[in-house]
Order: structure tokens, then sequence, then C-alpha cells
């Protein structure tokens, strides 16, 4: 009974940390983009946000490495270690598998260069850190390709709410970052001399 009761353990396994990496992962995108934008409250001050973001992170490729670890230690398809980081080359729907391997290696990416900054330099590392938008998208479309709860209402729901809440991150933070409009060609800014705002 044990030895039946255990692939079934791992399936379950493999399902339940798929999912929580998608929750996981999407709360990072969303409080990294919280602090891109340096958003900060006297209750939430900065330090608090951006060290929940790095926890957040680093939980989610926790997960992450139990879900692949599952799917191929389950063994009712045939996914090998390898398929997990090379993309494209699995034997079992090689195309979202692939997808799942290539979102790895960018959240692996990221994770890495993070926990090198000082020594890659912030140039380096914010370019590297942008994978993490192609990491997401990436991931969702990996699940809903191979996900066994993909037709069900309370995973669609929860992927529709990811979907939203990432939305919505990057609109608030291209709002708060978009440049004023420019002033009229030709037309200089008004400067207030010094003597006239001391008046005021």
């Amino acid at each position: 009974m044990l030895a039946a009761a255990a692939p079934k353990a791992l399936w379950y396994l493999t399902r339940g940390s798929g999912v929580v990496s998608l929750i996981l992962l999407t709360a990072a995108v969303v409080l990294g983009i919280t602090t891109a934008v340096r958003w900060a409250t006297a209750r939430w001050p900065r330090f608090i946000v951006e060290g929940l973001h790095r926890n957040v992170s680093l939980l989610s490729i926790v997960f992450l490495c139990v879900h692949i670890a599952t799917a191929v230690l389950d063994g009712y398809v045939p996914i090998r270690w390898i398929d997990a980081v090379v993309p494209f080359g699995s034997q079992y729907k090689p195309f979202w598998m692939g997808l799942g391997a290539l979102a790895f290696d960018l959240l692996l990416a990221v994770a890495v260069t993070s926990l090198v900054r000082v020594r890659l330099g912030h140039q380096v590392w914010r370019a590297v850190h942008w994978l993490a938008y192609a990491c997401w998208p990436i991931a969702v479309v990996h699940g809903v390709g191979t996900g066994s709860d993909t037709g069900q209402g309370w995973m669609q729901i929860i992927d529709l709410s990811a979907v939203a809440a990432v939305l919505a991150a990057v609109c608030w933070r291209l709002a708060v970052t978009w440049p004023s409009q420019p002033s009229s060609r030709g037309t200089k800014p008004l400067v207030v001399p010094a003597r006239a705002r001391s008046r005021a």
C-alpha cells in the first residue's frame, strides 16, 4: 500500500509545488516592481519591501526545485534531470517542458547575479535582473500547457489573478515613471529669479 501511495504523493507534491511556485514568483515580481518605484510608507519602509522581495524570490526557487525533483522522481512521464535545464529536449511535451526549463534558467540567472551583485556592478546586475520580466510569463505559459489542473476553475482563478496582479503592477510602474510632458518646442522653461522667490 505504501508503494502504491508513494507515486501518488509525488504527483500531488508536483502539482502543489508548481502552484505555490507560480504564486510566489508572481508575488516576487510584484514586490520587485514595488521596490523599483521606491514605494514606501511608515508601516512598510523600503528595507522591509526589499527584504520581502528577496526572501519571496528565494522561496519561489525552493518550491520550484521541489516541483522539478518530484516531477523527475515520479517517473509517470519520461522527464530527465537534464530536461529541467536544457530547453526543448524533453521526450514529454518538448515545447511546454522547454518553456519550463527556460523559465528556470532565467530565474537562476537572476538569483545568481543577485548573490554576486557587489562584484558584478549595478549596471550588469540590473541588465540581467530584467530577465525576471521574461521569466514570469514563460513560467505562466508553461503551467498552462503542462498543468493537469489547468481546466479546473480554482486553477484558472489563480492564473487570472496572477496575470491581473502583474499587469496592474506594470501599469502602476509605467504610470509612476512615465516622463512628464515636454514643453513646447522652442519654449524655455520659466525660471523664477531668487529675489522674486524670496519676496514671495
